[in-house]
Formats: structure tokens, C-alpha cells, sequence
């Protein structure tokens, strides 16, 4: 297992679920984690719980808005100097079928899920490349290897976010910078 003690690792949606546990983990093992999140008060109580076992800086973000996700990745090289890993977490689900979800909905989960990925790996792409060396990882889920009735959109992102994934995964082979894609359950 790899030794995280003073590496800096970026995580998005780390207000809460799946990005707070992974943030406690990470100060567990000694990382330093920029946390991101657009919810403010998850964000500081994440904050408050990372920093009891290590340092933890926290910035509120929206993925979905391009230009503040590379604010993200300027504001994380500022504060910690680089970064050894960027977390791609935030994410957003809906119920319903196709009929039901209207096409601001659609997009509002797309946009959420699969260019914030996309935006999280292009501003953070560049800080791993200067170091040669990194880690990506892309959180898609089970719904990105098969799509149930109800969950077309959030499916549709999921699977997105895994061929992206893949693409880069090979794009980036000989670079030193690994790319992980994660389906949870």
C-alpha cells in the first residue's frame, strides 16, 4: 500500500457520504487533504473532523463551473505547494425515468457527475505532469457497468465517467500518472 504520510491529495464532495469517509482515511495515514465541497457546512465539518488527526484545507466548490474547479487547482498548488492526487468524488443522483426527469434535470446531473470529472482531471492534470508523477481517481459507480430502470441519467454519467476514465488511463500510460476509475455500490 502506498505511503501517504505528507502527500497532498485533492477530494471533491468531501461534505459528506462516500468524500468525507475517504478525507478521514486519508489524515488517518498522514496525507494532507484539500477538501472540496459546494456544501459549506458539511465542507467545515469535514474540516473539523480532518483536522483533528492531520492537515486538512477546505475550499467551497461547484464542479460543475469550470472555472472554479481551476481556481480549485490553483488555490491547492498555492496552499500546499502541488498535489500528489486528485480525488474526482462530487456527485449528484436522481430517480426517474426518462419521461419523468426533464432535460434541465438531465443536465444539471451531467454536468454535476461527468464534466466535473473532466474539469477536476484538466485543471489537476497539469500539477501532476510538473511532478511526473500521480494518481487520478475518477469515482463513477455500479450504475457506470450496467443501467437499471429509473436511472438512465445518473447511468448515462456513470458510464461516461468510465470511458473517459479508460481513455485517459491510456493516454497517460507512460507518464507516470495512474489513472483509477472506482464503482461503488
Amino acid at each position: 500500500m502506498m505511503d501517504l504520510a505528507g502527500k497532498i491529495v485533492a477530494v471533491t464532495g468531501a461534505g459528506s457520504g462516500i468524500g468525507r469517509a475517504l478525507a478521514l482515511a486519508l489524515v488517518e495515514r498522514h496525507a494532507i487533504v484539500a477538501l472540496a465541497d459546494r456544501d459549506a457546512d458539511g465542507l467545515a465539518e469535514t474540516h473539523r473532523l480532518a483536522s483533528r488527526n492531520g492537515v486538512a484545507s477546505q475550499h467551497v466548490l461547484d464542479v460543475a463551473d469550470q472555472a472554479a474547479v481551476e481556481r480549485f487547482a490553483a488555490a491547492v498548488k498555492a496552499q500546499h505547494g502541488g498535489v500528489h492526487a486528485i480525488v474526482n468524488n462530487a456527485g449528484v443522483a436522481l430517480f426517474g425515468t426518462v419521461e419523468q426527469l426533464s432535460l434541465d434535470e438531465m443536465r444539471w446531473l451531467i454536468d454535476i457527475n461527468f464534466w466535473g470529472v473532466v474539469y477536476g482531471c484538466k485543471a489537476f492534470l497539469p500539477l501532476l505532469r510538473a511532478q511526473s508523477a500521480g494518481f487520478i481517481v475518477n469515482i463513477s459507480s455500479a450504475f457506470g457497468l450496467w443501467g437499471p430502470p429509473g436511472q438512465a441519467a445518473y447511468a448515462a454519467s456513470k458510464f461516461a465517467v468510465r470511458g473517459f476514465s479508460e481513455a485517459l488511463r491510456g493516454e497517460l500510460q507512460d507518464s507516470g500518472i495512474s489513472v483509477v476509475t472506482v464503482h461503488p455500490s
